[in-house]
This record gives C-alpha cells, sequence and structure tokens, in this order.
C-alpha cells in the first residue's frame, strides 16, 4: 500500500469511530426504552422477590442511577472495551461472548461462502445464457427461495433431511458425549453445520443471483465487451475475462452490507437448529433483560460490521481503482 492509499486507510479509519459511538448510544437509548429490566427477572427467578429486594437489586446493578449518569459509564466503559457483566448469568460479558462468538463465525462464513459462490455463478450463468430455460429457471427458483420465510425453509430441510432420510442431524453443533480426535471433531461439525448454513446462504444467494444477473447484463452490453467480441474471443472469454471483473462490484459492495443481515438472520437460525452461538445469546438476553450483555452483543457487532464495511471498500478499491481515487 502506497502512501496516498494508506493515509486513505487511516481516514476513513477514523471516520469509523463516530460511527461506533452513535450506534453504541443509539443502541443504549432503545435498550432503556423498553419496559422493565434485569432487577425483574432476577426477582421474578425467586418466586417471592419483595419492593425492597428489587431496590437493592437496582441499587447494586446501577439501575437505580439516573439514565444519563447510566449513559456515561457505559460510555466510559465502551471506550476502554470493557464490556461489563451479566446481570443474569454473573460472569464477564467479553467472557460470553468469546464462547459463542467461534460458532456464529463458523456459521456466518459458510453461509456468506454458499450465498456468494453459488449466488454468482448462478447470475452469471442466467445472464451468459439470457432468454433460455436456464436463465428462466434460475430466475424462478431465485423468487421463490426469496420469497420463502428462512424459519419455514429451515424446517422444511430438518423434515426432508433428517426425519424423513436421516442423512443429516436435525440441530446442535456437534456430538454430546462422544470423545473424538481433532479431525473427527471437525468433520462432526462440519456434518452439523450443512443445514443450517444451507438455510441462512439460500435466502443471500438468491439476491446475488438476481443482482449478478443484473450486473452482468448491463456490462454485457457495453461498448468495450462488443470490441472484444468482435476480435474473435470465445463468449465464455468475453464473460468470464472481461465482463466478471467489472460485473462483480456491486456483489462485493452487497457482501459489506449483509454482513450486519447474516448476524440478524442467524438468530432465527440458530434457534431452529440449537446451533450454540450469539444469536441464541442475543434471544436470550433480551428475553432476560440482561442489558450489559445485549450491549456487549450489539457493541461487538458493530465495530465488526463497521471493520467488514472498510474491509469492502478497500477490495472495492482493488477492482476499480477509480473508487480509491474518490
Amino acid at each position: 500500500m502506497n502512501q496516498g492509499g494508506l493515509s486513505s486507510f487511516l481516514r476513513k479509519l477514523l471516520h469509523l469511530v463516530p460511527v461506533v459511538i452513535a450506534i453504541a448510544s443509539l443502541n443504549f437509548v432503545l435498550l432503556k426504552l423498553a419496559p422493565g429490566d434485569a432487577a425483574d427477572i432476577l426477582g421474578g427467578m425467586t418466586g417471592s422477590a419483595t419492593v425492597e429486594y428489587l431496590e437493592q437489586l437496582r441499587r447494586e446493578l446501577g439501575l437505580d442511577q439516573p439514565v444519563w449518569l447510566q449513559y456515561v459509564h457505559y460510555m466510559k466503559r465502551m471506550l476502554t472495551l470493557d464490556l461489563g457483566m451479566s446481570a443474569i448469568q454473573g460472569v464477564p460479558v467479553i467472557d460470553l461472548i468469546l464462547q459463542r462468538l467461534p460458532a456464529t463465525l463458523i456459521l456466518m462464513l459458510a453461509a456468506l461462502v454458499i450465498a456468494v459462490f453459488c449466488g454468482v455463478l448462478a447470475g452469471v450463468t442466467a445472464a451468459r445464457f439470457k432468454g433460455s430455460w436456464i436463465d428462466n429457471l434460475t430466475s424462478v427458483l431465485a423468487l421463490v427461495i426469496y420469497a420463502t420465510p428462512q424459519f419455514w425453509l429451515g424446517l422444511m430441510l430438518i423434515v426432508l433431511f433428517s426425519i424423513t432420510l436421516g442423512l443429516l442431524p436435525s440441530g446442535g453443533m456437534m456430538r454430546i458425549g462422544v470423545t473424538q480426535t481433532p479431525l473427527s471433531a471437525a468433520l462432526d461439525i462440519a456434518h452439523h453445520l450443512i443445514l443450517p448454513a444451507v438455510t441462512l446462504g439460500l435466502f443471500y444467494m438468491a439476491v446475488y443471483a438476481r443482482l449478478m444477473r443484473a450486473s452482468m447484463l448491463e456490462v454485457l452490453s457495453l461498448d468495450y465487451i462488443s470490441t472484444a467480441r468482435a476480435k474473435g474471443l470465445s463468449e465464455s472469454k468475453v464473460t468470464w475475462r472481461h465482463a466478471f471483473r467489472n460485473a462483480l462490484l456491486p456483489v462485493v459492495t452487497l457482501i459489506g452490507i449483509q454482513v450486519g443481515h447474516l448476524l440478524g438472520g442467524s438468530i432465527l437460525v440458530e434457534t431452529v437448529f440449537g446451533w450454540p452461538g450469539l444469536g441464541r445469546l442475543i434471544f436470550d438476553a433480551l428475553l432476560q433483560r440482561d442489558t450489559d450483555l445485549l450491549l456487549g452483543i450489539l457493541f461487538i457487532s458493530s465495530v465488526s460490521v463497521v471493520l467488514v464495511s472498510l474491509i469492502v471498500d478497500l477490495i472495492y478499491g482493488l477492482l476499480d481503482p477509480r473508487s480509491a481515487v474518490a
């Protein structure tokens, strides 16, 4: 990376700081607007909590302080990367996140690979054979998958591949109570990963297929493509060597945007398949009004999304140097 590229990277990195602060502030305000708090949940667990006991809990958790003071303490902790303690589970938030993060990253990465690879391939093929039965079939399948709710798709895959055919496990991340070598454990996780990754990836695969088809058709109509054809190049070389790289730009942009959507979608998929990732942790924290845990997960997620956006900007600059100059 040259000096100009490095200064551009640092400038973009600095621009992300106020974005992260704004997102963290918005998360705090939205959660404070919700009714109830962790003291209510802890009191409910005892079965006979008194008003005095609830007030004591709120003092211990700092929930009796004014909201603005809670916000100041929250922002101070975020600036030092101190995510606090889980009020319900009584352990540091960062420990809970680190326990669940690998499972979510595995699921998101597998779903993203399936979505991008299959979606781009389907989109290019549909554009290459525009108007043929391949194009029509790809478009119809993409539309049907896009319109299908993820939870229903996940349940139908469980019925077909787990219950009817008995080929794939219906839930969990790996077999429990079985001693395995590192290799067999990795294969076991991959076996359990197929259904949730396909369920999460199929929806986005349909999006990429439709976007890539439209982008390819636009690029294939440009003058430089006509020139390449006039030189006698085969249609395959024109498609993959001359049109593919430029048509890929909108897909790269969408990947950055959909990383956040993947995390949101993983909540549903992890719940359906019992996948022990951050999505289920968010769901549990929301039900338990475990505010510090929820804020910690949202903060880490926000930082991850903006960093991925920065990486996408860099990749976009490599694919199209004009955007890097801008």
